[in-house]
């Protein structure tokens, strides 16, 4: 780790090319983050439009989020190995197309199906666009400005995606689903032409038995077994039977992907992918920061609009002060990476997020808008600091063909957290408005401490990695959790410039 009083290396500048290519992929994180914050602030809208029932109106985010959560492991490993390029443009298109069928929608179940295709899609094309990322920038200061860039883009697309859902849920819903269609065609458009034309990082037909069909089947089913156990834990002990099905089925198919992957000659995942403890570090980490930001959102959403009464623009625009991060996130963030290293940055944005959610948890019936703005400036910053870092931190010193594969794990991750974070906070708030003595008012509060509890876990999981760690000597003093000292440009690959190698 540098010391504080060592000049931090500079940063290599992006060549033009590369800033293009950089912001085609970062708009697809924006779109996948504006998509879902435009259709949760339209919901209402949505269910009275076409007469949905309560369950059915759930249904459409949890659909989204079974087919993201269910599917993105086997997407990161089939950019690996399919050819990150063309799962990028394939699954872009088809994002593309259901989200249009999703404004067309007369029915629920059309909108339903439209919804789990659109997460399904999602779950290829956003670790196709991270490695990309990841193999194509040069490692060190300059790939950690990209992911971070990357990053904070996300972030922006969801604070943004608020306020635009709002203003497009007045003129029609069906803007909402329509908006993304046409930034979708022209981030097709650009990515026929700037993404690079390589060859998969590791093709199945080099491979002694081919694409792991049986190890993919296993690791989808088990994934969306386990997000609807998780999404089902909203409903509290309605159903319980239901939800503990989900679950055991989804861990019984955990133990047969992990026993078909030991026993295959080419596995969809090397289990010994696992035992890189900052891989998984970050993951969990990840996996418990955007459970505590989406379980807080939801629940500031709730009490803007069901306690206070605002509209739904009103809400919107109050929280989009959370989007400071997307200033933050490519302009400050870069600079204490570089300087103090992913885990020390990335701890501040966890204890920033702490300090955040617990000056929440007070919330009164007739809170002012300058009580809220400091928790939501302060959960903006802690985004900001802690979410790229992870990003890094999680895809960090992996080999080239696996990147897909870190990728895929980490936003099956993100995934996870953010269904536990929304589910948590509902079963709590449901629980605590039917025996809490101190009404609404008290079920909020309750409910706001599942954000405080998951992101003081993901504080604890990330302060691991910084103990001390005995390393070969030829490495040097840097912790693997650090920003990798910067590498020389190659001859083939100068500084600023995009690497055509690893797809």
């Amino acid at each position: 780790m540098p010391s504080a009083s060592a000049a931090p290396a500079p940063v290599p500048a992006l060549s033009a090319r590369a800033w293009a290519l950089l912001l085609v992929l970062s708009g697809t994180i924006f779109l996948e983050g504006i998509d879902i914050a435009m259709l949760a602030v339209a919901i209402p809208s949505i269910r009275a439009d076409l007469g949905l029932s309560t369950g059915t109106a759930a249904w459409v985010i949890s659909s989204y989020i079974l087919g993201y959560a269910g599917f993105t492991l086997l997407g990161g490993r089939a950019a690996d190995l399919l050819g990150r390029r063309r799962m990028f443009l394939v699954w872009l298109t088809v994002f593309l197309l259901f989200s249009g069928l999703g404004g067309l929608a007369t029915e629920g179940w059309m909108l339903l199906v439209a919804r789990f295709v659109t997460g399904v899609s999602a779950a290829f094309m956003t670790p196709a666009a991270m490695s990309i990322i990841t193999t194509s920038y040069e490692e060190g200061p300059q790939r950690n400005r990209a992911l971070l860039v990357f990053a904070g883009t996300a972030a922006g697309g969801f604070s943004l995606g608020m306020v635009i859902g709002g203003l497009l849920t007045q003129i029609g819903w069906r803007w909402v689903f329509f908006a993304p269609v046409l930034l979708a065609g022209a981030i097709l458009i650009a990515a026929l032409k700037l993404l690079p034309r390589t060859e998969a990082a590791a093709a199945p037909e080099k491979t002694p038995s081919g694409f792991d069909l049986p190890g993919a089947a296993a690791a989808a089913g088990a994934m969306l077994l386990l997000a609807a156990g998780v999404v089902r834990m909203e409903h509290g002990g309605a159903g319980w039977p239901l939800t503990v099905g989900a679950f055991a089925g989804g861990l019984l198919l955990v133990y047969v992907f992990v026993t078909v992957e030991r026993r295959s000659p080419a596995p969809l995942v090397r289990l010994g992918i696992f035992r890189r403890a900052s891989m998984v570090r970050a993951d969990l980490g990840a996996m418990l920061f955007l459970g505590s930001f989406f379980g807080f959102q939801f629940m500031a959403t709730l009490y803007l609009q069901e306690l206070r009464g605002w509209s739904s623009l009103e809400t919107s625009l109050a929280l989009a002060l959370m989007g400071l991060d997307a200033i933050l996130a490519p302009t400050l963030t870069p600079v204490l990476v570089n300087r103090f290293g992913n885990t020390r940055v990335a701890l501040g944005g966890f204890a920033a997020a702490t300090v955040a959610y617990a000056l929440f948890l007070p919330v009164g019936a007739d809170w002012s808008f300058a009580l809220m703005a400091p928790t939501l400036i302060l959960t903006g910053v802690a985004f900001a600091l802690a979410y790229g870092p992870l990003s890094i931190a999680a895809t960090d010193g992996v080999a080239p063909e696996e990147q897909g594969l870190a990728s895929g794990l980490l936003y099956t991750s993100t995934q996870f957290g953010s269904a536990i974070g929304i589910s948590a906070v509902t079963a709590v708030y449901g629980l605590a408005s039917t025996t809490g003595a101190d009404g609404e008012l008290g079920a909020f509060r309750a409910a706001l401490v599942v954000p405080v509890v998951m992101v003081l876990l993901g504080l604890l999981v990330v302060a691991t990695g910084l103990r001390p760690r005995r390393l070969p000597k030829p490495h040097g003093p840097h912790s693997p959790d650090d920003v990798p000292v910067p590498a020389r440009p190659t001859a083939s690959t100068p500084a600023g410039e995009v690497a055509t190698s690893g797809d």
